[in-house]
């Protein structure tokens, strides 16, 4: 397949004397799937090329790459997670090869690639009715298996890393196989400015706009009728923290989103609710808690301390490299998270 657009591209200019050379040709199977794979006028590969600094010339099912030595490795395997997604049936734009070139870093990817875990471990994915979530983040690999290993798992980051999308999906696959019963999702009603007495509607209305990215998140794993009958039968909660005290919350997925924003009293309850057969995660960031008191009074910064390192609880960590959304996003988190000019 000929390249759809000539571009100016001189190799020479990626020609740093303080790096090796290399030159290498990948060839892949499914020559009906590399349209996709370069995308309009090429503009994959164009995105890649930009990232990298390296030149990719494509003829029939063959790409050769060149560039400096540790560059041409990264492009390589970028392009062929870009081909094993589209195998998948997973989707490609821009996003996800941002995601792909910012793994290519990192030693698990070629697992990834060639679609295992490394070690005769299954591949690391999550299906729902609607899609099939694959890790779009060295970090996000490390929560996937944590997410199949541990009881309580803490997920910690900035906005935009999947935190709590990648969580939602892994409940729903959970309840779709019937390893739980029931997927429960709560989240504190914080106050940002308005107070919840003068919101128009009873309680439901009133704490509903709190709880919509949950609800986002769900219907992005399951066709909307089967959220629907599944909350009118219980199997799925949605619900304020308040509303878990007192309750045991067995054979159950169990989410609590924005967990920053606990106090030390509301964490420890929610954690003590733990049941047989149950998974917890909690998710927050702790550089965005709107309680008064900060970080001295956030139950995640309090739970995070004292049980980090305990038998069946795990902590993953996001930064802003992990951020899935625009790669604007994650340059506006390090932005933020840097020093005040």
């Amino acid at each position: 397949m000929a390249r759809k657009a000539a571009r100016a591209v001189d190799p020479a200019q990626f020609r740093p004397e303080t790096h090796r050379r290399a030159r290498v040709e990948i060839e892949f199977d499914e020559p009906t799937l590399l349209g996709a794979v370069f995308g309009q006028f090429d503009s994959n590969l164009v995105q890649v090329e930009n990232r990298l600094g390296v030149y990719i010339a494509a003829r029939g099912n063959k790409i050769q790459i060149e560039g400096p030595e540790d560059s041409v490795a990264r492009a390589r395997d970028t392009l062929k997670g870009m081909y094993h997604r589209l195998e998948m049936g997973q989707d490609l734009d821009a996003g996800a090869i941002e995601s792909l070139i910012a793994m290519s870093s990192e030693p698990t990817l070629e697992g990834i690639i060639s679609g295992d875990a490394g070690g005769g471990e299954p591949p690391i994915m999550i299906r729902t009715r609607r899609k099939t979530i694959v890790p779009r983040s060295a970090t996000q690999i490390e929560y996937m298996r944590a997410l199949t290993r541990s009881d309580v798992i803490f997920a910690l980051g900035p906005a935009g890393t999947g935190k709590t999308y990648v969580a939602v999906a892994q409940a729903v696959s959970q309840l779709m196989t019937g390893s739980v019963q029931r997927l429960i999702l709560s989240r504190p009603a914080v106050e940002a400015g308005e107070k919840l007495g003068f919101l128009p509607g009873d309680m439901k209305d009133k704490v509903d706009p709190y709880l919509r990215p949950l609800y986002d998140a769900l219907y992005d794993c399951m066709p909307p009728e089967q959220v629907e009958r599944r909350l009118a039968s219980g199997e799925i909660e949605i619900a304020p923290i308040a509303f878990m005290r007192g309750r045991t919350l067995a054979d159950a997925f169990v989410i609590l989103d924005e967990a920053q924003n606990t106090t030390r009293e509301q964490m420890k309850m929610f954690l003590t609710r733990f049941g047989q057969n149950s998974r917890m995660v909690i998710c927050g960031d702790p550089r965005q808690i709107d309680i008064p008191g900060g970080e001295r009074m956030s139950g995640l910064a309090d739970a995070v301390g004292r049980l980090e390192g305990v038998e069946g609880i795990a902590v993953t960590r996001f930064t802003a490299a992990d951020v899935v959304r625009h790669p604007i996003v994650g340059r506006i988190v390090e932005a933020y998270e840097g020093p005040t000019q």
